[in-house]
């Protein structure tokens, strides 16, 4: 059903400006909304009190499939290694969306009982197979769409794939 929907978004020639996110922090949910109407919405984990996810208005111009990740400079990452690109142990999963950059995307992750709760290091968590259907949203709307085996392809490399969006998606986080 989702690809469905995602090819008649294809087919009816909507735009970018048809596609916004809306984070709302409280509910710890993310709404994919096109042409004012919700279309899927999705569980999140937020940033705690501590290290929130910044509020505001913001816009998606990048995505990196099958991103590495590297351990930050922060107390609570001590003593993890990097893991690479499709690692199974990679906390980034499958894809992430620039919102601030360079700190703050959407993301994959292990951690699926964070859901619902603030408990990320300010970006926004999500669940990988929800995450994976986002980024593919964002891409087809955001001016890069790709055909199913292009993804096939990226996930079996095992290597990153950066792509810039030619029409930056709108993200309102509340």
């Amino acid at each position: 059903m989702k690809r469905l929907i995602l090819l008649l978004f294809i087919a009816t020639g909507l735009h970018a400006d048809d596609l916004r996110l809306n984070v709302s922090l409280h509910e710890r949910e993310l709404q994919a909304v096109v042409d004012g109407k919700v279309v899927r919405s999705y569980p999140v984990a937020v940033g705690t009190d501590k290290k929130p996810t910044p509020a505001g208005s913001f816009v998606i111009r990048k995505l990196v499939w099958n991103p590495s990740w590297k351990p930050p400079d922060e107390t609570w990452a001590k003593g993890k290694k990097p893991t690479p690109p499709g690692h199974r142990d990679n906390p980034m999963r499958v894809v992430k969306m620039f919102f601030r950059e360079p700190d703050y995307y959407i993301h994959g992750t292990v951690d699926n009982d964070s859901l619902g709760q603030a408990e990320s290091h300010g970006c926004i968590r999500m669940h990988a197979e929800d995450v994976t259907d986002l980024g593919r949203l964002v891409m087809s709307l955001g001016g890069k769409p790709m055909p199913e085996p292009w993804y096939r392809r990226i996930f079996r490399s095992r290597a990153a794939k950066v792509v810039y969006l030619t029409k930056p998606i709108p993200i309102a986080i509340r």
